[in-house]
């Protein structure tokens, strides 16, 4: 990853083009969000990764003013109540761009001196990723509302589809050993919770080549999966009884009875081989307990993303992607809005991990067994807010989503939000139940 200034004001630049793209073209009713306990009105959530930018770099990195005066009471997501950001006194739409404009310009102009410390640099870094992360959130927005998909410039020609290379149908053995869990500390950027790596023990397991699929999925709900409460953990009942959900979120029957997906504003059939994509833990958890087998622990979902092997055991080399090194480019991995959306599990072969399991990058975030924890030695970075306040209520999801930035993804990066999370956009692949 560079951190030349070049390259350093190229990203700050597209990052916020890009979070502008992805509201732009919405009028003034659209912008107007209901109240939802899931999601930010957008143009809060569009000031608040500019304020969280100008926060860090412009005033705790170069010891320079607000750009407004008000911007502490109206933007800052630990102060503000998430209820309460729909009561604010927020700008209007061009007054939301003029502001969100105003802070990359002013980073703009702070990186042109030349002049950065290592520590502005990282906060530089830190805003960018940040802001990529908040990106992705304005999509599921988008998804959430069932508004069109977003009209990007870098899609001109519209989504495109993959290439099926071969079938993946099966599941890989990966041999047990000693790994190294987490990132290394010679890594250009990583946040706290992948700090750092240590050894961990792992037991040879069997994993599925691929994430679980629309058909399949849609074999457990006809089969009566969302009535059986013997399928799902207590937690897991509860929260089906809570939502009055008979299957995924965003599907309905058709008056001939076969399964559609509503992707965006469009209703389509699903289709039997593309990746599963807003499900709850929950409904993860109790697909794996129908079909007798079990979700992958995060370690064992890094270990058959990264690890080498020497055919018998687990070998000291680790990979940063499953491919090897390097930022994600679109035949690697369904990344950056390319397709709009999850594509045949079967396609981007050449994003293949050692052992062959395909798209551990991108496509969907895969749900692990895990509750997101600390690793030992966890200390919080700057931003100590991001990480710690979730420790022991999450479950870590692995491998990004179609609407992930390629920069931002690497084998190691740990998502988590709450099992009863269903509108991001979240799949899994299952692990055999060792006997």
């Amino acid at each position: 990853m560079m951190r030349d200034n070049q390259q350093l004001a190229e990203w700050v630049s597209e990052a916020r083009d890009r979070s502008i793209e992805l509201i732009a073209d919405l009028d003034n009713d659209q912008l107007s969000v209901p109240y939802l306990p899931t999601i930010n009105p957008l143009l809060w959530e569009l000031c608040h990764l500019a304020y969280f930018q100008e926060f860090w770099v412009l005033r705790q990195g170069a010891g320079k003013k607000p750009s407004r005066p008000d911007v502490d009471d109206l933007f800052d997501s630990i102060t503000i109540g998430h209820e309460t950001r729909w009561r604010l006194p927020i700008p209007d739409r061009e007054g939301a761009f003029d502001y969100v404009r105003t802070v990359r310009d002013r980073v703009l102009e702070l990186i042109e001196t030349g002049d950065l410390s290592d520590q502005l640099r990282y906060y530089i870094l830190y805003s960018i990723f940040h802001e990529d992360m908040h990106t992705e959130a304005l999509t599921y927005v988008r998804q959430t509302l069932g508004y069109p998909a977003p009209e990007l410039s870098h899609l001109s020609d519209g989504p495109t589809q993959p290439e099926v290379s071969d079938t993946t149908d099966g599941e890989v053995s990966i041999p047990g050993g000693t790994f190294m869990l987490g990132a290394f500390q010679d890594s250009p950027f990583v946040f706290d919770n992948e700090k750092w790596v240590h050894e961990v023990e792992v037991k040879p397991f069997t994993i599925s080549k691929t994430s679980v699929t629309d058909g399949q999925f849609a074999q457990f709900v006809d089969d009566k999966g969302y009535g059986r409460p013997e399928l799902w953990s207590n937690e897991g009942w509860k929260w089906l009884q809570s939502v009055q959900s008979d299957c995924p979120l965003y599907w309905k029957r058709d008056s001939k009875g076969r399964w559609l997906q509503r992707n965006f504003n469009q209703w389509d059939p699903i289709s039997e081989y593309r990746a599963i994509i807003h499900v709850s833990w929950y409904e993860a958890e109790a697909f794996c307990r129908w079909s007798g087998r079990r979700l992958p622990t995060e370690v064992e979902w890094e270990v058959s993303a990264s690890a080498d092997s020497d055919g018998s055991n687990l070998s000291n080399g680790k990979r940063n992607q499953p491919w090897g090194d390097g930022i994600p480019i679109s035949s690697q991995a369904n990344l950056d809005w390319q397709a709009m959306g999850p594509v045949d599990v079967r396609s981007h072969s050449e994003g293949d991990s050692l052992f062959g399991c395909r798209q551990m990058i991108g496509n969907v975030w895969e749900w692990t067994a895990t509750t997101f924890k600390p690793y030992p030695g966890f200390v919080p970075d700057m931003y100590q807010e991001y990480s710690q306040t979730s420790f022991h209520t999450r479950k870590v999801l692995r491998g990004g989503c179609w609407a992930t930035r390629p920069r931002l993804i690497r084998n190691t990066w740990r998502n988590f939000y709450p099992p009863s999370r269903r509108d991001v956009f979240s799949g899994f692949r299952t692990c055999a139940i060792n006997k």
